[in-house]
């Protein structure tokens, strides 16, 4: 049987159990918050909080020149009512951390205990920057985060950021080069028609036959505009349009989302999307109101730093810890933003144990991870930083 690391486990359970319990949506993690102010002030931290509203950061120096590496956690639940059993279930009825964000914080809060007690283990000269982030679940916490100014106040010079990820087994770490995760965007079509008899559709502009016109137009951006070897998805999430069963409505809305990895897709889909909407209407004889809006970048790895990743997982967990099976996906992460700013690398703790049971995605009500996956994660970003910091000049 592989022995797993099992530094503060029950620290980081008896945490991680209080934050399920009270889950806070996105721009409400203040009792989160205080929870983690409270935690850090005791090891003597000076925090910096209120950021984004509800996010704080904290420093860590070991005195010794040498680069800073951000380090973060998001903290925000999703409004989904539990349906698990356990008895740490969320006591808020509609809220629910079916994500692992209460597992993130809770591995951040005891990598800022071993930074108080045993950091010449792993921080051998530099700077490490707990960051505490509010609103990953489309709250677009890490641009506020990132706008307050933080990377340039504390001279951030790499960011890291774990996922616990039940789509792998417990004991391995994901991560690749390059895009990991997807762009998250967000458009709504609103058809403009004439309404009437639905008797006498000679006299209108019906938007429900030109929004479903457009939900099968749509797909075409897919595949007959984009390269096949290129991820991109486009959905049509909900189609809204009348109340009678014999009137021709007057409006017809669509809202969807799409999802692309490299920056030429990224950049292509809206103008086509709006150029095509357009048609579609015009050819009807309906007008139309197209609305799109990007919520998250894509998840872009350092290749160095995905590097570094790869060492450290290998160093904890042995040779055959890492995978790439079920680590790329089109779902989206703000992180992506810090991506942006500095090379870093995002990768994914497996916590999926069927043995136990646990094995529903992210984002069901059934949600629930292996909580062996916390002194992992604690673990193997540990050696992250250090393996970072020592080959850094």
């Amino acid at each position: 049987m592989k022995v797993y690391p099992t530094d503060r486990k029950e620290e980081m359970v008896r945490y991680r159990r209080t934050f399920h319990q009270f889950p806070e949506l996105k721009y409400e993690e203040r009792e989160t918050a205080s929870f983690v102010i409270a935690h850090l002030e005791s090891l003597d931290f000076q925090v910096e909080s209120g950021i984004a509203e509800t996010g704080l950061v904290a420093l860590f120096d070991s005195g010794i020149p040498g680069k800073t590496v951000l380090v973060r956690a998001d903290m925000d639940a999703l409004p989904i009512h539990e349906e698990n059993n356990h008895e740490y279930k969320s006591k808020t009825p509609g809220k629910m951390h079916a994500c692992g964000h209460d597992g993130h914080t809770s591995i951040l809060m005891a990598l800022s205990s071993e930074l108080k007690t045993a950091f010449s283990e792993f921080v051998p000269r530099g700077r490490v920057l707990l960051c505490f982030q509010p609103a990953e679940e489309g709250g677009s916490g890490a641009d506020r985060m990132i706008a307050s100014g933080i990377l340039d106040r504390y001279k951030v010079d790499s960011v890291f950021a774990l996922h616990v990820w039940n789509h792998i087994d417990l004991g391995k770490v994901g991560v690749v080069n390059g895009t990991m995760m997807a762009s998250v965007d967000e458009f709504k079509i609103t058809v403009k028609g004439t309404s009437g008899h639905g008797a006498m559709p000679q006299h209108t502009v019906d938007p429900i036959v030109v929004g479903s016109y457009l939900v099968t137009a749509l797909q075409t951006l897919v595949s007959r505009n984009v390269d096949p070897l290129e991820p991109c998805v486009v959905t049509v999430g909900s189609f809204h349009s009348g109340n009678a069963f014999n009137v021709i409505p007057e409006t017809a809305t669509l809202h969807g989302t799409v999802r692309t990895y490299s920056k030429s897709v990224y950049e292509m889909i809206p103008k086509q999307m709006a150029a095509l909407v357009e048609q579609v209407a015009s050819g009807f004889g309906a007008k139309i109101e197209f609305e799109y809006n990007r919520i998250d970048k894509p998840t872009i790895n350092d290749p160095t730093m995905a590097d570094i990743v790869r060492t450290a997982a290998k160093n904890v967990l042995g040779e055959d810890s890492l995978t790439e099976e079920n680590t790329r996906t089109m779902g989206g992460e703000d992180f992506s933003a810090f991506l942006m700013e500095r090379p870093g690398c995002y990768f994914f703790i497996g916590s999926r144990n069927e043995s136990k049971g646990l094995v529903h995605p992210h984002h069901s009500s059934f949600f629930d991870f292996d909580e062996d996956a916390l002194p992992i994660g604690l673990a193997v970003m540990k050696e992250v930083i250090k393996t970072y910091l020592l080959n850094s000049k």
